[in-house]
């Protein structure tokens, strides 16, 4: 079930294929099955089909106008800033966002796990890891994520995963829970939204913002290209979480005649849609580590404008 290729992991089961490149930053670039196609975002002038890299990669840092997007779905720290030191201070960091990750590979007849672990970032103390866990007869797999303090000085952060999908046709995304919705950052303005019977669906649009969604219950399903994607994992409503209280994040952009000063610099390389989970802020002493679960699921559907 894990092939292996020109820098990437693949693992598939016949209903469903995840490309992994553990030098980008532990990213997954690719999902896809065979009715589908591709479900995630990539950017196709950093990378080929086959997730060999048309350039050379460096670990860098800088502003988000130095962010090499190259897509797909990523695990980082929470809360985002460039502020004060309990902040992270990317995309772009060297360790946790472009670095290289190792990989941990077992493959068993009827389950394949890659685990992706990231370096000791010495400016958050974390270490990352993000388990891949894919089955046989199961068009979905689970993404288990870990933070572990590696430092000697006590941290809090939250865990933060963030999936892009292309937004350049019809489709959108249901954030399941009461309608509760944050205004989070306006880079040309906020996305607009509409409540549903089981919560709130995002459509596509040319939009740079974000939103945050405090009541959300544990689930958000991606819809477009004619098939769906649903991330479902746990929330403790007695937790306190980044950015407002917010458990789910939805953030969209698309291309601009220029880059925005006021977003240091971002320069949106096409129309993307990021649907993100995160976990409650954890307290850490050295040593000690949090983990967020998150079961993906793919089906068929049609997009909803």
């Amino acid at each position: 079930m894990i092939e292996y290729g020109d820098g990437a992991l693949w693992l598939d089961n016949g209903l469903l294929r995840l490309g992994l490149v553990p030098s980008l930053g532990g990213r997954l670039l690719s999902l896809s099955t065979p009715d589908s196609g591709e479900l995630l975002w990539r950017n196709e002038e950093l990378l080929t089909d086959d997730l060999v890299l048309r350039r050379e990669h460096r670990p860098h840092g800088g502003t988000l106008g130095d962010w090499v997007n190259y897509g797909g779905d990523k695990t980082w720290p929470a809360p985002q800033g460039w502020e004060r030191e309990d902040q992270w201070a990317g995309p772009p960091d060297p360790v946790l966002d472009s670095g290289a990750y190792t990989a941990e590979v077992q493959d068993g007849a009827d389950t394949a796990v890659v685990t992706l672990t990231s370096g000791d970032d010495p400016r958050t103390g974390l270490r990352l890891s993000r388990r891949f866990e894919l089955t046989r007869g199961r068009c979905g797999y689970r993404l288990t994520l870990t933070g572990t303090n590696t430092s000697a000085r006590t941290v809090r952060w939250a865990l933060w995963n963030v999936t892009q999908l292309a937004a350049d046709g019809p489709g959108g995304t249901d954030v399941a829970g009461p309608p509760e919705v944050t205004e989070l950052l306006a880079g040309t303005g906020f996305p607009r939204w509409r409540p549903t019977a089981g919560g709130v669906h995002v459509p596509h649009q040319d939009v740079v913002g974000k939103l945050g969604f405090p009541a959300a219950t544990g689930r958000w399903s991606h819809t477009g290209n004619g098939s769906t994607l649903t991330q479902s994992f746990a929330v403790d409503p007695a937790a306190a979480y980044p950015d407002s209280g917010s458990r789910v994040e939805v953030w969209m952009e698309y291309p601009l005649p220029a880059p925005l000063a006021g977003l240091g610099d971002l320069d949106p390389p096409a129309r993307i849609v990021e649907c993100e989970v995160l976990g409650p802020l954890t307290t850490l002493a050295p040593g000690e580590r949090m983990t967020l679960t998150i079961d993906c699921e793919v089906t068929a559907g049609e997009g909803e404008g």
